[in-house]
This record gives structure tokens, sequence and C-alpha cells, in this order.
């Protein structure tokens, strides 16, 4: 199979989950402590996935300043604009409590809660086109920790907008448009940087790493704490502890 081919399958698999999470959300009403719970443990996997798949990868392949200076870019843009979409009314995007506004509390919040679900997803898919470059093949652990993590993004972020009065031609077409891009996201993220430098592709990596890592404690950390902070930590460390485990077991 060609590897842009492997790229946008690969990436719109990793997005799907979104709409799996949407889905069984949509139909049943989830336990808040069972959503925070496979939260807590997709937070622990993402960042076992960013320290000994990306971070690393990208140091190795392309030295260490490219990769600092990719990762505080890709941390500071995250930031500046998710701050933006927050004055529109995304702040509360993951979040299944009833703090998202609806359209009539909040006019143009369905759109910022859509762009930043996108913010949110392209950075996961990006990476994983990269790692077609850098390793030939799909990180299994980077996939599973991409997959894990968006299933309860979509469980919660539903269970928000359902909340919010959000119809169901809404919610599934941001999902499943959602997961089309990360199918684009992965494609693009191999075409573009297929033969470039290693330098900038470590860059590249670096930047969708730091954006990353500022989501889960912009947005993902705080649900998973507030609706089950006891364990939070403990099941954040199991997620850690299950991706490295994966990813020193496909070498």
């Amino acid at each position: 199979m060609p590897m842009w081919l492997q790229a946008l399958l690969w990436g719109t698999l990793a997005g799907a989950a979104l709409l799996l999470g949407s889905g069984l959300s949509w139909k049943w009403s989830i336990p808040p402590k069972v959503v925070s719970s496979v939260m807590s443990f997709g937070a622990g996997v993402l960042i076992s996935a960013l320290a000994f798949d990306l971070v690393e990868e990208a140091q190795q392949g392309g030295g260490l300043w490219p990769t600092l200076a990719g990762f505080l870019a890709g941390a500071l843009v995250y930031v500046g604009a998710n701050a933006l979409l927050a004055r529109h009314g995304a702040k509360h995007r993951k979040r299944s409590n009833g703090k998202q506004p609806s359209e009539q509390e909040k006019p143009g919040s369905g759109t910022a809660i859509a762009i930043g679900a996108l913010l949110d997803g392209i950075p996961e898919s990006v990476v994983l086109g990269l790692g077609l470059i850098t390793g030939g093949a799909v990180s299994p652990a980077m996939l599973a920790a991409v997959f894990i993590s968006n299933v309860p993004e979509g469980l919660s972020s539903t269970a928000g907008m359902k909340r919010a009065g959000r119809s169901p031609g809404y919610v599934f077409g941001v999902w499943g448009g959602i997961a089309l891009v990360s199918g684009i996201a992965a494609l693009i993220g191999y075409a573009a940087m297929q033969n470039a430098p290693a330098e900038l592709v470590a860059f590249i990596t670096a930047t969708a790493a730091g954006a990353i890592l500022a989501m889960l404690a912009d947005t993902m950390i705080p649900e998973a704490f507030e609706e089950h902070h006891i364990l939070t930590g403990l099941i954040a460390a199991v997620g850690f502890l299950t991706a490295f485990a994966v990813s020193q077991a496909s070498g």
C-alpha cells in the first residue's frame, strides 16, 4: 500500500475514535466518572507517547535545538489560539457537565467549539503522517495514544453539546468532519515533509508535541480532574505505563 494512502487511512482511523465516542454518548448516558476515567487514561497515554515517541524521535533525528524550538512554538501557538477561541464560547468544549454555552447564550459558540475541536485534533494527526517518514511505519504507541484519547473527548464533548441543545446533525457533522480532516492532516504531514531536511521534520514533530501537551493541560486533564479527582493521577499513571510498554514492545 502506498505510504501516502497509509497516512490518510491511519489519520482517519484515529479521528474516527471521536465519532465512536460521540455515538456512544449520544445514544447512552455515560456516567461522568467513566468518562473522566477514560480521559485520565488517555491523557497518561498521550504524555507517554510524547516523551518516548515524538520528542525523543525529533531530537534523535534533527537535533536538540530544532526540537526545543518546535516544542515551545507548538505550545505557544496552541495556547494563543485556544485563548482566542475561549473568548467566543469554546472554553469548555471538552466538558460534559453543562458548562458549554448554547447558541442562544453565546452566538457563534457552535462554530468556535467546532474550530476548537479541530485545533485539538490536527497536531495528533500530523505526527501520524510524520511517523511514516521517520520510522517507515506508523508508531503503534502513537496510534493507540491518539485513538484512546479521542474516544473520551468525543464522549465528553458530545454530552456537553447535547445538554447545550445542539442538534444531531451539528454534533455528528462536527466529529465526522474532524475525522476526515484528521486523515487529510496526516496525509499532508507525510506528503509535505517527505523530502524535507531532518531538522525541519524534527521542528514540525516537536511543534505538534508541544501543542498536544498544551492541549492536555488546558482541556483534557481539567475535565478528568473535576469529575474524578481522587483517582485521576493513578489512572493517568496506568495510561502512561501502558503506552510505555507498547512503545518498548514495538521496538
